[in-house]
């Protein structure tokens, strides 16, 4: 929105700072931590009246976690209004890319907030029709992709199908153009993102911290990916019009950054399904908008292990009746064990960093 200040810039030399991305990323990141710090303690105090009993703990779920009953969910309304806000201030929302992120973020954050009313309201840890969820979020995610390829392919050069294409890191200009079955492929890497960091969200700040981190990565891929000089120097894609994303996520980091101060142990607050859908989908959405898909299992690899475990254990139990795991998800299966939670949070935000690391070098090792 304040982009249009740049047209004062013949009058005044400062606004021409609002013409640079890094400075409008700086910017959203501060005032999505302000919104978050502003009005963070009168949402968590309203959403703790309202939701009486709070989130409901599962019953075979660590000890542990039992005295956290009554600590209210829906904290991702609280990252939302820190994102949505911060971005409608500092994004250009003439750019297809940051419309279409956004789309999927409110979306996905829509429907997170319906299965967290279901459990505060029904008292259990079962929410949504898991069909129903993942059919709506793959209808929003297909809308998103199916723009975002096409504004892709009618900026690409001629004769060039990068829009429905899939890059491959470590590789240069090498492409699998899928056609129209880009959509599902794009729909498919969102929803899972989002139902990844989903089920990552088991302990007080397990998840906010690798989110900000997988921001922070694609925050400088998408500025990158976005500026042709430099994906050029690189020999990465260059996708016109991602680089204002890098805006998006930095709103993303500041609103985290807010969250986090509240959620630190003992959380005053869960972000709940409201959150971490959202979150999850944001971060797709730009792994498929800068052509990063498969270098987005690199960085959000901590994500991906906690759905891999998901998926082994319940597999291997129907087939055998046992269990790989003590508990998935894996972080829980590490509390079983006999590690505090703090010890797995923080030892899976080490993860997460040394991931990240590993994903930024795919953007030079051609």
């Amino acid at each position: 929105m304040l982009i249009w200040l740049v047209e004062l810039a013949d009058n005044l030399q400062f606004f021409n700072l609002f013409r640079y991305i890094t400075f409008r990323t700086g910017a959203a990141m501060f005032t999505g931590a302000l919104i978050v710090f502003l009005f963070g303690p009168r949402m968590i105090s309203s959403l703790r009246v309202r939701q009486g009993k709070g989130q409901p703990i599962r019953a075979d779920g660590p000890q542990t976690h039992f005295k956290k009953a009554g600590t209210p969910t829906m904290g991702g309304l609280m990252i939302l209004a820190g994102i949505v806000g911060s971005s409608l201030l500092w994004a250009d929302l003439s750019n297809i890319y940051v419309v279409a992120t956004l789309l999927v973020t409110l979306s996905f954050g829509a429907i997170g907030f319906y299965d967290d009313y279901l459990k505060v309201t029904k008292q259990t840890d079962k929410g949504f029709s898991g069909k129903a969820r993942l059919a709506i979020e793959f209808v929003v995610a297909g809308i998103a992709v199916y723009f975002m390829m096409n504004s892709a392919l009618n900026a690409s050069a001629s004769g060039s199908h990068l829009g429905s294409s899939i890059a491959f890191p470590f590789v240069k200009d090498f492409l699998v153009d899928l056609g129209i079955f880009f959509v599902l492929f794009g729909g498919f890497v969102i929803v899972a993102a989002g139902n990844a960091v989903n089920l990552t969200d088991g302990l007080d700040g397990l998840a906010i911290v690798p989110v900000m981190i997988a921001a922070a990565a694609f925050g400088l891929i998408a500025y990158l990916a976005g500026n042709a000089m430099f994906a050029n120097y690189l020999q990465i894609n260059f996708v016109p019009g991602t680089g204002e994303l890098a805006v998006i996520l930095g709103a993303v980091i500041g609103a985290g950054l807010g969250f986090l101060w509240f959620n630190a142990p003992p959380a005053a607050i869960f972000m709940g399904d409201t959150g971490s859908l959202a979150l999850g989908g944001l971060i797709g959405s730009v792994a498929v908008a800068t052509k990063h898909e498969i270098v987005m299992v690199i960085i959000g690899g901590l994500f991906v292990a906690e759905t891999l475990s998901v998926i082994i254990q319940v597999g291997y139990f129907k087939m055998t009746g046992k269990r790989v795991f003590l508990m998935a998800p894996i972080h829980h299966h590490f509390e079983k064990l006999g590690w505090t939670e703090s010890q797995v949070v923080i030892r899976f935000w080490i993860i997460a960093v040394g991931l990240a690391m590993l994903g930024l070098s795919t953007l030079k090792l051609r």
